[in-house]
């Protein structure tokens, strides 16, 4: 500490010297204290912070990373099952389901805003996210269960009517609240950009592992909690009770930083008040009220949104938010696949495994590569173009029925895509720390929110899409054998549309240079 003030001070009284000479106001004169004892500060950072302060032990990694067995819980089994039970046990239009789902997103979308926007002016003892985190995904749970359990005896009026108000109510209030505080504590516990990388590596290692045991005995669970109605309504009871019990432990093993600490210039400022007021005790006052009228100043849900559509590279991770969860929708259609075209649904286990299995061992490694590629620019973009060609000899393996090729080319593919799965929170404050440094400004929560939009419009067109293509291709409920039009929009809904994704995804991260874009900034403004 006293090589500190040293560094500081020192050159802090040459300013005062050139203030005095120069009759500066005192405004003026609190401005250029600021400004200088910022400048010494950073240097002295730069000079002593070889290595990234850490902030989080291993077991808040976990704890964090834990909460993604909430959310799929949730989203995996809504994704993968429930177009399937609506339409062969509620006897549902998978067309008009997936309208409905469409229609429910434009809901999501609205309070996807909302909610960051409210996360962003949040202050309680938990701090700004983990509220939001803990209390709604009672409802989630609750939500969840009411689904599933779709009275049978209502006309489909009152059916479609129930779903689409559960559905609504689940992913557009209780799950939005949840999943976007959810992420956006990944910007709100730590600085440290490799710890962000291992937190999303983590997080997605249980998202992928719960993903795989969901899609893996879902089916035979059903049978042993009863089958039909029944069983489908027990194992969404029991999924949502083991959900609110993890998501309550994940929001206590971690704490959210002070504002201050995640703003490094609101440490400076207050270091170099200090500093002014030493040496112009008449000024206090007057920097007192300076800093008030700082920490007052609020913008609108407007000003947000346009600080958001200024950053080029988030409105690129938007998309990929998006065409990810297209992606994910159609290989979440694999159950008509294995039951129809493969013969059988047990494989769905089978691809299941050959897709998680690899995903999470490519995120186990994905810190370490990070650390090796020194970024994630080259080494999310080499994955997804050797994603993309395992997908199309996953196609080719499909039409010539080898399964072990398409298993095969599935597992690469997903451990090639495994990478940015780990790293995209870790982008998402890369290009919140983007806004920061360009505007001064910070709206984690807005742009964690987005993201969420992204994922829920993606998931909302992906779910309809995949609705109204089974209805096109004259898909019958419950039938032994699916007429020919059908076999070949299967075809096509689960192996040429993931290859097209995964390319348009490929060009996109080619332009997702932002971690470059910060470097150049602090190299013009440090120079």
């Amino acid at each position: 500490m006293l090589e500190y003030n040293q560094k500081v001070k020192a050159p802090l009284i040459e300013l005062q010297c050139f203030i005095r000479n120069e009759h500066c106001s005192q405004s003026r004169t609190r401005d250029l204290l600021r400004t200088y004892v910022k400048i010494t500060m950073n240097s002295f950072e730069g000079e002593s912070n070889m290595t990234e302060k850490k902030y989080l032990k291993w077991y808040n990694k976990i704890g964090y990373g834990s909460g993604d067995i909430a959310g799929n819980v949730v989203y995996a089994f809504l994704a993968t099952f429930v177009m399937i039970y609506l339409t062969d046990t509620a006897g549902l239009n998978a067309g008009i389901v997936g309208t409905l789902m469409m229609v429910s997103k434009i809901f999501d979308g609205f309070t996807d805003v909302i909610f960051g926007s409210l996360i962003d002016k949040t202050k309680t003892k938990l701090g700004k996210a983990r509220p939001w985190m803990l209390f709604p995904y009672i409802g989630c749970s609750i939500m969840l269960a009411a689904i599933f359990a779709i009275p049978t005896t209502w006309g489909d009026v009152a059916k479609y009517a129930y779903f689409f108000i559960t559905y609504i109510l689940l992913n557009a209030v209780f799950y939005t609240a949840n999943n976007i505080a959810y992420s956006a504590l990944t910007a709100l516990i730590t600085k440290n950009g490799n710890e962000r990388v291992q937190m999303g590596s983590i997080r997605f290692i249980f998202a992928f592992g719960t993903s795989l045991l969901i899609q893996s005995i879902t089916v035979k669970a059903v049978d042993w909690c009863g089958g039909g109605v029944e069983g489908w309504r027990n194992i969404a009871i029991i999924y949502a009770v083991i959900g609110l019990v993890v998501n309550t432990i994940s929001v206590f093993s971690v704490k959210e930083l002070p504002e201050e600490e995640l703003e490094n210039e609101n440490h400076a400022d207050e270091e170099a008040a200090k500093f002014s007021a030493d040496a112009y005790p008449d000024f206090e006052l007057a920097d007192k009220e300076h800093r008030t009228e700082d920490e007052s100043k609020k913008y609108s849900l407007l000003d947000a949104a346009k600080l958001l559509l200024a950053n080029k590279y988030y409105i690129i991770i938007c998309a990929v938010y998006i065409l990810t969860q297209l992606f994910s929708a159609t290989l979440s259609m694999g159950i008509y696949y294995m039951t129809y075209i493969l013969g059988d649904e047990d494989l769905l286990g089978t691809f299941s495994l050959a897709i998680n299995i690899p995903m999470i061992c490519g995120l186990l490694i994905t810190p370490y590569l990070v650390k090796k590629c020194k970024g994630m620019y080259k080494l999310n973009l080499t994955g997804y173009l050797i994603s993309t060609i395992a997908r199309g000899l996953v196609v080719v393996g499909g039409y010539m029925q080898n399964i072990p090729m398409m298993l095969i080319f599935t597992g690469v593919a997903a451990i090639a895509m495994s990478p940015m799965q780990g790293d995209l929170n870790a982008l998402i404050a890369a290009c919140s720390d983007y806004t920061y440094r360009t505007t001064g400004k910070r709206i984690d929560g807005t742009m964690y929110s987005c993201s969420s939009l992204g994922v829920k419009i993606g998931g909302g067109i992906g779910t309809a899409l995949t609705g109204w293509l089974l209805a096109a291709g004259g898909s019958v409920a419950n039938a032994a054998v699916q007429p020919e039009s059908c076999i070949n929009m299967l075809h096509f809904m689960y192996l040429w549309l993931p290859m097209i994704l995964n390319l348009v995804i490929t060009i996109l991260l080619s332009r997702l240079t932002v971690e470059k874009a910060n470097e150049n900034w602090d190299k013009e403004h440090n120079s």
